[in-house]
């Protein structure tokens, strides 16, 4: 007789594939992109570095470097047809409703089209990376009423997204911080969206069709979406005088407070340590350290409790919060940065496919029989 399946609950542990591009020890709390420690990426490593890191399986040389961001740069515009989009949805659309519409509308316009050769995937991968934040960016000065800022021929992913979201140069601090907050989100594993781009990409559906599905696992507040639920928390509290009382009154009724606690991690999140860092350098230049205080209280307050390490989205929120950043763009500037994980991650599934197709342990009746409709 053979063996039933083993039931894994949210498919915890269970391995789902074998993959080259990103490493996770929860227990030692380090993360690589293909070997490379986040810290030393974070560090020293512009975002295009990453990238190229990810779709090539080494860090690029300077002629490399110089070819991928003159890539980058020349894809940056998007279709007409799809700004008019973004002008005609409703007003009341979230931004990550936005682009996960806008980014599935590209595909129609791909030169492209339905080649799911790797180097046209490639291609695809590289003209997301420019197209996204664009996207994004139009998003924001569309909801602000404010005249679109188009894309520039000079500067990185970070600076030029800055620029377009604010309509003026960015500081060096700013661009820094963007940067490597691009380098720390952009992969992560087998996490939800990832996992649901490796999915799509199975069923040789194309780049789009996966991106797209990435996008919309993204977005849930237990996943992109958690650092938005932390800047609404540090927003309601409002003061650091009321911290404790607040934390403790979340104790009490026994809710979560996102933010902390991972999955994989039982020790620091890497990434949170470099925005904790940021957070507190962005607070002091501004001289308004309010957020950050807040969220080390809090932090602290919640390891003497409950013994939870804060995640990548907690200082996040701050961070982006002191920067001007919108708590509703949070998410998509998230998707901005994992989509050199996700493309990664379809050409690695497109490269040896399989179909992915796991098995449900079935908790239903087996013996019902039909009843004509007069005698229900």
């Amino acid at each position: 007789m053979a063996t039933a399946p083993t039931n894994t609950a949210g498919l915890q542990d269970v391995v789902a594939a074998t993959s080259s591009i990103c490493f996770l020890d929860g227990k030692q709390g380090k993360l690589l992109y293909r070997g490379y420690d986040i810290h030393d990426l974070a560090a020293h490593a512009s975002f295009e570095e990453v990238a190229y890191l990810l779709w090539h399986d080494d860090l690029p040389t300077q002629g490399q470097l110089d070819e991928l961001n003159a890539s980058l740069v020349a894809k940056r515009d998007i279709p007409e047809a799809v700004t008019k989009l973004l002008e005609s949805l409703p007003k009341t659309a979230t931004p990550m409703e936005l682009l996960r519409t806008s980014v599935s509308a590209l595909s129609a316009y791909d030169p492209d089209g339905r080649d799911n050769s790797l180097p046209a995937s490639l291609r695809k991968a590289e003209r997301l990376a420019a197209q996204m934040p664009t996207i994004t960016a139009y998003i924001h000065r569309l909801r602000q009423g404010e005249p679109l800022v188009h894309p520039r021929k000079t500067g990185n992913t970070a600076e030029n997204f800055l620029y377009m979201m604010f309509g003026k140069e960015p500081d060096e601090l700013s661009s820094r911080t963007m940067n490597v907050a691009l380098v720390l989100h952009a992969d992560h594993e087998l996490n939800a969206s990832t996992f649901a781009a490796r999915v799509t990409a199975a069923t040789l559906s194309d780049m789009y069709a996966a991106i797209t599905s990435g996008i919309g696992a993204l977005a849930g507040p237990l996943h992109g979406g958690a650092n938005e639920e932390v800047m609404k928390m540090l927003l309601k509290i409002g003061d650091e005088s009321r911290v404790e009382a607040e934390v403790k009154g979340i104790f009490e009724r026994h809710e979560k407070i996102s933010g902390f606690g991972h999955r994989v991690y039982r020790t620091e999140d890497p990434r949170a340590t470099h925005l904790r860092q940021l957070s507190e350098e962005l607070g002091r230049r501004a001289g308004n350290l309010k957020w950050f205080n807040m969220s080390r209280h809090i932090e602290q307050l919640v390891m003497q409790e409950k013994k939870l390490y804060c995640n990548v989205d907690f200082y996040s929120a701050s961070t982006y919060y002191t920067m001007g950043i919108p708590i509703e763009l949070y998410t998509p500037i998230f998707a901005c940065s994992r989509i050199s994980g996700w493309s990664a991650h379809v050409l690695e599934q497109l490269g040896n496919n399989r179909l992915i197709r796991p098995v449900a342990e079935y908790t239903g009746p087996t013996d019902l029989v039909y009843r004509p409709i007069s005698q229900r």
